[in-house]
């Protein structure tokens, strides 16, 4: 059996109230995710409860994108998120199987590709 630890966030921002503060939907802190590092993300919603994982070769840049581009998978979904954490992981296996790995044992709720458990 092969056992899988999901890694500590190196990066976690949380949206704040006033969202005119921000230029990146309320959070404020979006600077301090890493832009030219690679590594996987995952959107929470003010209930702790997972709403989506993703994998990027540059988080900031494809974070930004989730909340601006008009097919991502949680186009409809982006004023529920209201924690972002990023892990930095260089190497691309280990993005894709960390990504389909919290897919699965979290159960995300946005995630239509990589699902083994709908």
């Amino acid at each position: 059996m092969i056992n899988i630890t999901v890694p500590k966030p190196d990066v976690t921002i949380t949206k704040k109230d006033n969202p005119e503060m921000s230029n990146i939907f309320g959070f404020t802190e979006f600077h301090l995710i890493p832009r030219d590092k690679g590594g996987i993300f995952m959107f929470y919603n003010k209930d702790k409860e997972l709403l989506f994982v993703g994998k990027a070769r540059k988080l900031r840049p494809r974070i930004k994108k989730h909340f601006e581009d008009t097919v991502s998978p949680i186009k409809n979904h982006r004023n529920e998120v209201t924690r972002i954490e990023v892990c930095v992981i260089e190497e691309p296996v280990h993005r894709e199987i960390y990504e389909t790995f919290i897919i699965n044992e979290m159960k995300s709720k946005y995630n239509i590709d990589k699902v083994f458990f709908r």
